[in-house]
């Protein structure tokens, strides 16, 4: 078991879906009525959250909805993610927020958290989700404002400096920005017109385009004392510049706190990539070059990168197969994320520990969830059981994911979750009977609640 200060054998009992026991000496006995599970020769670890995903609902449901999202998310031993507000129609007021809330009761089989997205004119909707600076308001289930400070899928953008100030001074709450300069994008679009090799895509979404937005959020964060989580960082420059500036909000002592992640993709992939697997690894912002996820790897190490997310983006390889530029851009991965992580373990990349830190605990520290990321008793019985030695090659045909495709196919991976656990409930397991893609084990909206968080001040 992987517990907060020690990895080591021992029992765990989860009990009205919390954590209620855990032995390291000895051995807890199972009682009658009890689910027990022989973990022999496996780990244990907090299930993972994954802090952004567009499952696509509502409005693209042959992309995704809630439901097929969410068992794919258990499937990879996600137990609880937050979801993107860039649907059809955006999700910019409570009323679609409360929409999306009571789908994810009636379809999920994991913990769910919601965005809402910012507009240029929408203040008095965020007001009323997160709350003012002097009011601060948790709802369960919702867990901070998305900005997309550049134009990627969808219809929400928010470009304009006084309107970005602006929601940053009245709101409270987290923001989350997608940290890209529309100007300079739509400048440089110029330059790769006619184009249609992929590679023309992170040279027209460069790196300075990142790094101009992302610097302008640092900006209006300390200006403004806001909370703020910069998303899917891929740049090195970006990388570094914010070391001076990232850290967790349980270690932070002054104000902003700010943190941001890394996707495993940006963690994986480099140019070499792109130009063999073309747009299956088109997405914003862009897989960019290997001396970029050499720096990412050393600021995940060094903390200024403080958890792991996917950016789960499915669209459908019909879409995919219009090429550059007409290609949407984005990929799953929310099924994947573990078992990639995992094999970097069992490769000498990084520890098993880091892993639950990064996919884990620092997510529930980042957003300040309640009962989360541990293993610890009192907390919430959300746990992953991985067998550290199976190995698999990633097959479009065994995704879970609506799309039935994976940025991964034809990789093998060594280290897999066998068994997830949500609430106390087993809701996934894969063994030598379901086969590699493994079985859901629940019916949807049987299992999973809305996330609860602390409010920021």
């Amino acid at each position: 078991m992987v517990l907060p200060e020690q990895t080591v054998i021992g029992d765990l009992r989860i009990r009205d879906g919390k954590i209620s026991q855990i032995l390291t000496d000895g051995n807890i006995e199972p009682e009658d009525g009890e689910h027990f599970v022989d973990g022999t020769g496996l780990h244990l670890l907090p299930g993972c959250i994954d802090p952004q995903v567009h499952f696509r609902d509502p409005g693209q449901p042959e992309k995704e909805d809630l439901g097929s999202g969410s068992a794919a998310g258990v499937s990879g031993g996600i137990t609880s993610f937050l979801d993107m507000p860039n649907n059809v129609p955006s999700i910019t007021n409570l009323e679609g927020m409360q929409g999306k809330l009571d789908t994810a009761s009636k379809k999920c089989v994991s913990n769910y958290g919601f965005f809402i997205g910012a507009t240029e004119d929408n203040v008095e909707d965020l007001q009323e989700v997160v709350g003012t600076r002097e009011n601060p308001i948790a709802i369960p289930g919702i867990c901070g404002i998305k900005i997309f400070m550049g134009v990627s899928t969808g219809t929400l953008l928010v470009s304009d400096k006084t309107a970005l100030e602006r929601i940053f001074t009245e709101t409270a709450g987290l923001i989350a920005v997608h940290a890209e300069d529309e100007d300079r994008m739509n400048e440089r679009r110029k330059l790769v017109e006619g184009r249609t090799d992929v590679a023309a895509h992170a040279y027209y979404r460069d790196d300075i385009t990142a790094l101009l937005a992302t610097k302008l959020s640092v900006e209006l964060a300390l200006k403004t004392g806001h909370r703020l989580h910069i998303l899917h960082l891929t740049s090195g420059i970006e990388a570094d510049y914010l070391s001076d500036y990232c850290n967790l909000p349980s270690k932070s002592e002054e104000h902003p706190i700010i943190t941001t992640e890394v996707l495993p993709q940006h963690l994986t992939f480099d140019e070499t990539d792109v130009e063999e697997k073309g747009v299956r690894l088109q997405m914003n912002p862009p897989i960019r070059y290997s001396a970029d996820r050499e720096i990412l790897w050393s600021r995940l190490n060094d903390g200024t990168i403080q958890c792991i997310a996917t950016d789960h983006a499915p669209h459908t390889l019909e879409t995919k197969s219009k090429g550059f530029p007409h290609a949407p851009s984005g990929m799953p991965g929310v099924e994947t994320s573990l078992a990639v992580m995992l094999n970097y373990v069992n490769e000498g990349k990084c520890s098993l520990e880091d892993v639950v830190r990064w996919m884990s605990s620092n997510v529930a520290d980042c957003y300040q969830m309640i009962g989360k990321g541990r293993l610890e008793e009192g907390y919430d019985g959300d746990v992953v059981l991985v067998d550290m030695n199976h190995s698999a090659i990633v097959r479009d045909e065994e995704c879970w994911t609506r799309v039935a495709w994976s940025p991964y196919a034809g990789k093998e991976l060594v280290g897999w979750p066998v068994l997830t656990v949500v609430n106390g409930t087993p809701v996934f397991e894969r063994n030598q009977i379901t086969g590699h893609k493994g079985k859901i084990l629940v019916e949807p909206g049987s299992v999973g609640e809305p996330i609860l968080m602390s409010p920021w001040k």
